[in-house]
């Protein structure tokens, strides 16, 4: 059960090594771009080009999805990056349901892990299997495996090098279920009551807006934490500027005052665009103004005009 590309390494590497994947479950075909024309998952993309069955229910309780579901008698349901499953259907197979989480549980349960360890500004992070239980990333830990986060790592770096990661974890934890041999540790043992665990919310658009009032460190974690997507966010002249990638400057870079709306920012005409921040200065290297591609600051400042 998985729908964008980071289910699909997955569902390669278990097709790969020969396990008997009888159907998919992904989320229905959806009208995008100008012509409106419905796009396929990338992970019903896989199967279809496998010949293996897909399941495309609009409700996951719906009683026609629910029996043809159990027509395929699965002894065991992967989920990785798919929605919410009512008790119903991961309790159905005989060995269960679990799930490739993209953290090290208990720590970032939530929607969007990858993103939050890097803002929170964590210097190692991971992937963990556990299986599904009510409350939502609460179920006993199978396995786990590490990561660590380079100081200047984007979330879209850190998604790519743990979907490899996470799908050699599920084919290691999917052997060990066959063989019926493997550890359920519940998480409450990896934690005690004075430990902080940071949870890993939605992201909305408001959490990608930038507060320059903030220190230089804080804003550039969060705006390698949202690259490529959802990407952080500002104005500059009155126009939404994304911004993808920055740098730490030492001191006030040499350039005009071009904007003073919500902070300071400099810019020689050529290769700088800076910000001021609650601390110091960032310097912004990969941006995009609405309406425009992404680009290289220096790209960019060939074409605008202050």
């Amino acid at each position: 059960m998985g729908t964008p590309d980071f289910a699909v390494e997955t569902l390669k590497t278990l097709v790969e090594n020969k396990v008997n994947v009888v159907a998919v479950i992904t989320a229905p075909d959806k009208p995008a771009g100008r012509g409106q024309k419905l796009r396929e998952t990338p992970v019903k993309k896989y199967a279809v080009e496998q010949g293996i069955p897909v399941l495309q229910p609009t409700r996951l309780k719906s009683p026609d999805f629910l029996e043809e579901l159990a027509s395929y008698k699965a002894d065991l349901q992967v989920v990785v990056a798919f929605r919410m499953l009512p008790e119903m259907v991961w309790n159905m197979p005989t060995k269960g349901t679990f799930n490739l989480h993209g953290s090290l549980l208990p720590q970032y349960r939530g929607a969007a892990p990858i993103n939050w360890a890097i803002i929170n500004g964590e210097k190692e992070t991971g992937v963990t299997t556990f299986f599904i239980e009510k409350e939502i990333d609460t179920g006993h830990i199978m396995f786990s495996e590490k990561l660590p986060i380079r100081e200047d790592m984007s979330a879209g770096e850190l998604h790519d090098e743990m979907m490899v990661l996470g799908a050699n974890l599920v084919l290691k934890t999917v052997r060990a279920i066959e063989a019926d041999d493997y550890p359920q540790i519940p998480q409450s043992e990896l934690f005690n009551s004075e430990d902080e665990l940071k949870p890993a919310p939605k992201i909305f658009k408001e959490t990608c807006e930038i507060d320059w009032s903030k220190e230089t460190e804080s804003l550039y974690n969060l705006i390698r934490g949202l690259s490529p997507y959802p990407a952080a966010w500002t104005t500059l002249q009155e126009k939404t500027l994304k911004i993808y990638q920055t740098q730490k400057l030492n001191e006030k870079p040499e350039g005009d005052l071009v904007d003073s709306s919500l902070t300071e920012v400099i810019s020689n005409g050529k290769d700088l665009l800076a910000f001021k921040t609650a601390d110091g200065w960032l310097g912004i290297t990969e941006l995009q103004l609405e309406g425009k591609r992404r680009m290289t600051t220096e790209e960019f400042l060939r074409g605008f005009r202050f």
